[in-house]
């Protein structure tokens, strides 16, 4: 095991940019550093895209690091252009810290908060009661307009219109940075690679108010092979939160990634051994599917805990097995008065397995939709109350979505 966390985050290939490598290997290496990484509170819940953020959060404490986790209390009301091609919507005070108390709970899976070995900080804290003149004077007076132009997150936004709301983001977000180094003797910010130009501009403010040097580093995004972001589903992120995204879906997330994917987030987002990952680089075809298997139930652990993790694995193994029914498996339930005699279509649209009629209607000239194992022919076919009985209908969606639909 190395004795620097740079190392070990560099094997894995976390790495993306870092703007000073040998300086920042060498603090890693010889200091316990306060670092931290942004989490704007958008919604009631962090998804797969922030977990890999929470993943470094955690190599990074193993070794004797601090980190801090900031909530955009404040950045949160003006939204990050970074990434976007609209504005975000505006949220109220109460939606943004009942958000932040969400993230602590999910954070706290990962990182270790007791004895102040993390802390959670809110910028609402410095942001909010700024008084505007004094903060153009002492803050923006740093930041050049022309390079700020030239930034990536700006450059992209800049044809669709980019408001000045929006511009003041990089400002803040470089604020956050200051005030941490000041208050916490922060030296190093982290990030997702899209946060590249913001960690700069924060890195230049301490240097010209505080002649202190700070240092960044940003992580791969997590993308599939073919440069995707991953954690999207039919049904839209991926969340941490079991309410939005159940134990067993994100279980079967992971199991069915691309074969050419399955090495890499084993490195990424687990804390499977290099060693044994190795070992996985040299498997092909149906061993492939156990290193997704050991993928699916490491990350579903480390979210939702071994027990569920151990439970989306027994279900997924019995209906993809043998076509057994299994209590964890996903159920939607529907009115019993109404069931006899609808369209199979009608129902499968209510419980959120298809998006449309129109997309049944194709799966079902494709062969890819079977009702208690039988293959449906008939788009206009209808379901009687007999077909829910036992342990209910059993919907097959293609060769790896299952349903069990129950009446009330």
């Amino acid at each position: 095991m190395s004795d620097n966390v740079f190392d070990v985050l560099k094997e894995r290939g976390l790495i993306a940019q870092t703007t000073h490598e040998d300086e920042i290997r060498e603090l890693l290496g010889k200091e316990k550093v306060t670092f931290y990484i942004g989490f704007d509170p958008t919604a009631d819940s962090l998804h797969v895209g922030h977990f890999l953020q929470m993943i470094v959060m955690r190599h990074m404490q193993n070794y004797g690091h601090r980190p801090i986790a900031l909530v955009g209390g404040g950045t949160g009301t003006v939204g990050d252009p970074t990434g976007r091609t609209d504005m975000r919507s505006m949220m109220t005070m109460d939606t943004i810290n009942h958000n932040c108390e969400c993230f602590k709970k999910q954070l706290s899976k990962i990182v270790d908060f007791s004895d102040g070995k993390a802390i959670m900080v809110n910028n609402a804290d410095w942001l909010l009661d700024l008084n505007y003149i004094n903060f153009l004077r002492d803050i923006g007076v740093c930041f050049s307009v022309n390079k700020m132009l030239t930034a990536e997150c700006f450059r992209q936004r800049l044809e669709k219109g980019l408001s000045f709301l929006e511009f003041n983001y990089m400002l803040m977000q470089s604020y956050d940075f200051l005030m941490l180094s000041r208050e916490y003797d922060c030296k190093l910010e982290l990030g997702g690679d899209d946060q590249w130009s913001n960690i700069l501009g924060g890195i230049d403010l301490v240097r010209r108010k505080d002649s202190k040097q700070v240092y960044g580093m940003t992580f791969t995004l997590l993308t599939t092979s073919e440069g995707k972001k991953m954690g999207k589903t039919q049904k839209g992120a991926l969340w941490l939160d079991p309410e939005k995204t159940s134990p067993y879906e994100f279980y079967q997330y992971w199991v069915n990634v691309q074969d050419d994917d399955v090495i890499n987030c084993l490195k990424l987002i687990t804390f499977v051994p290099m060693d044994e990952i190795r070992e996985m680089e040299k498997w092909e075809g149906k061993e492939l599917n156990e290193a997704k298997r050991r993928l699916a139930y490491e990350v579903t652990a480390l979210v939702h805990g071994k027990e569920e993790a151990e439970k989306a694995r027994t279900a997924a193994a019995a209906v993809f097995g043998g076509g057994a029914v299994d209590e964890n498996m996903p159920t939607s339930e529907i009115d019993k008065n109404t069931a006899d005699g609808r369209l199979l279509l009608d129902i499968l649209v209510e419980v959120g397995l298809l998006p449309s009629k129109g997309e049944g209607r194709r799966l079902i000239q494709q062969g890819g939709l079977t009702v208690n194992g039988g293959k449906v022919t008939d788009p206009n076919m209808t379901v009687s109350l007999s077909d829910f009985d036992g342990d209910g209908m059993i919907v097959k969606k293609g060769k790896k979505v299952f349903r069990r639909i129950i009446t009330i």
